[in-house]
């Protein structure tokens, strides 16, 4: 079935993709790509008879679709932990980050037109209403109030403050807070395992009794096996976590 074409305006290449992904109901993640491909040249092909100065990007991204497609129909590249490549996933990350971006602007729009309905109007109340003040009446302010009742009030409120007090934790210390560096703790990681090829991970931390510590090395050594600076094995769940350097 050919393809109707009705141009429409596009902002870029981008924006050109996000409408044919949106006219063929595509996910956006698994998008068809020969289709889309095909149905992208067509809209180039008319818009050159319609504007022989077509902006270069949107041939850029032509060229980059066909590139696409040729991937699609070799054999899939397969990364060093064995998953496969997808050729269109810097697309889709292109594609999600305008596609978020227009709505933005879209929402800084709508709040613009808003903000130009409203009208700001400056006081304009005369000064003599301005510097009013309404009197007071002390007599009626102050009452029977007197420093004898004044200096009752003030010792009850006071006795109230030491009642609350808890003897117990009154005689705690200063609570602080630990601060354990993570970028440290890397460093330091990183210099052991260069003295220590093989070692484990209750040996690593020694006799450190902080929870946050061992929280921030067990991350450091997640953080070390994804730049593969080390190997962890465990045979059994539970048992202690072995770690092998592979710093040369």
């Amino acid at each position: 079935m050919e393809l109707q074409v009705k141009l429409n305006t596009f902002e870029g290449p981008l924006d050109l993709l996000l409408h044919l992904i949106d006219k063929n109901k595509a996910n956006i993640f698994d998008i068809p790509i020969a289709l889309i491909t095909e149905q992208y040249l067509e809209y180039l092909d008319e818009m050159k008879r319609q504007d022989l100065n077509i902006m270069s990007e949107f041939l850029v991204m032509a060229t980059t679709l066909l590139d696409i497609k040729a991937k699609m129909l070799l054999p899939a590249e397969v990364t060093e932990e064995g998953e496969e490549i997808d050729p269109r996933e810097e697309l889709v990350q292109q594609l999600i980050e305008y596609k978020m971006y227009k709505y933005m602007s879209y929402e800084l729009r709508d709040r613009q037109m808003d903000a130009a309905k409203n009208y700001y109007k400056p006081a304009t109340l005369p000064d003599e209403v301005l510097s009013y003040q309404a009197p007071i009446d002390m007599e009626a302010l102050v009452g029977d109030m007197n420093l004898h009742k004044l200096n009752e009030i003030f010792k009850s409120m006071m006795k109230r403050q030491v009642e609350r007090i808890d003897p117990v934790r009154a005689t705690f210390g200063k609570i602080e807070k630990e601060e354990v560096s993570m970028e440290e703790e890397m460093e330091y990681m990183e210099q052991y395992l260069r003295e220590h090829r093989r070692f484990s991970f209750r040996e690593f931390l020694g006799n450190t009794h902080s929870k946050l510590r061992m929280v921030v090395v067990f991350l450091t050594i997640l953080e070390f096996m994804k730049m593969g600076k080390i190997t962890i094995t465990q045979e059994h769940t539970f048992d202690d976590i072995l770690i092998e350097s592979c710093l040369e």
